[in-house]
């Protein structure tokens, strides 16, 4: 009776064994192909920057088969559908550096001093109630925003300059502004929370006001993500489309007056896939020159925020 039970629970003890192993090999085989899902997905990013690079770079050389390198990226007038079209990239660089750096004017301060005053004088509960509000301005899509710069502040701004056209670089610039506010605010004050509390313990026992303590303890230690900060909201200023296109019209002015109508390079690529040129001819072939010019440019941007998050970065 007893060797039965004992050749019964050993039966048992033999299958429990068995099909744990059945199940760890299968869970051995499913960990096997995880690393190589993940590593696929991660790839994925990679392949498309390298498809829209070439993209790009394929349709850019056939643009300069035909239009000088020179002459594109020193000429002053751009002309693309005329009789005698010209094809310099000077204006469009012109508007679109013109429109970031007044968006920068707008947003830098405003987006700075918000996160300050997140950071070191709301209280919890005003800030879990103030800062997702001010994000809320992140969700607004872009083509209202064009709107609200068309219909509402360039009426507003030609109460006070009677010289400003209609469509206009500085309507624009100030709503590309509002619209990157919460960018940097989030990130400036993500970069001074995570600054460590000794360190202003100390300066508030040395005396040393709140504003003190701000101005010469915690933004210097947070200064990396702070220049990070704006320098990413450049280049989501660079890459604005709908604001420009609809405010800032579609004249390609190489001009110093922000008061006149400019065109930027992601407005020039909307009116160029609008339809009106042909597959196949140097107009179409520019859309691919502008966009590669403005990926070039963007990428600059974010090699220089790296740089700069590096050069200042502090360890604590």
């Amino acid at each position: 009776m007893n060797s039965e039970f004992t050749k019964t629970k050993q039966v048992s003890i033999r299958a429990i064994i068995d099909e744990n192993q059945r199940g760890n090999s299968l869970r051995r085989k499913i960990e096997r192909f995880i690393p190589i899902g993940l590593m696929l997905i991660a790839s994925l990013s990679i392949l498309t920057t390298l498809g829209i690079i070439w993209t790009l770079l394929s349709e850019t050389i056939e643009f300069f088969r035909r239009v000088p390198f020179l002459e594109f990226f020193t000429g002053t007038t751009l002309k693309p559908l005329s009789q005698n079209p010209e094809f310099g990239v000077l204006p469009l660089l012109m508007g679109t550096v013109t429109s970031s750096l007044i968006a920068m004017v707008v947003a830098a301060p405003i987006g700075l001093m918000a996160a300050i005053y997140l950071s070191e004088y709301a209280s919890p509960k005003v800030r879990k109630i103030v800062k997702p509000l001010l994000e809320l301005l992140a969700g607004v899509p872009t083509i209202v925003y064009g709107f609200f710069a068309f219909t509402f502040v360039t009426p507003l701004l030609r109460e006070f300059i009677p010289s400003l056209q209609a469509t206009n670089i500085l309507s624009p610039g100030i709503v590309m502004g509002v619209m990157i506010i919460p960018m940097i605010a989030s990130l400036s004050e993500d970069a001074m929370s995570s600054v460590p509390n000794a360190m202003r313990e100390g300066a508030y026992g040395l005396g040393s006001t709140k504003l003190e303590v701000t101005r010469r303890v915690v933004i210097p230690a947070a200064l990396s993500g702070i220049i990070s900060s704006f320098v990413l909201g450049i280049s989501r200023a660079i890459g604005e489309t709908m604001i420009v296109t609809i405010a800032s019209g579609s004249t390609k002015n190489f001009t110093f007056d922000v008061t006149q109508s400019m065109q930027t390079m992601t407005a020039y690529i909307v009116e160029v896939t609008g339809g009106d040129a042909a597959t196949g001819s140097t107009v179409y072939y520019s859309l691919y020159a502008v966009a590669m010019t403005l990926f070039v440019f963007t990428l600059l941007m974010n090699l220089l925020a790296r740089s700069v998050s590096k050069k200042f970065r502090e360890e604590y």
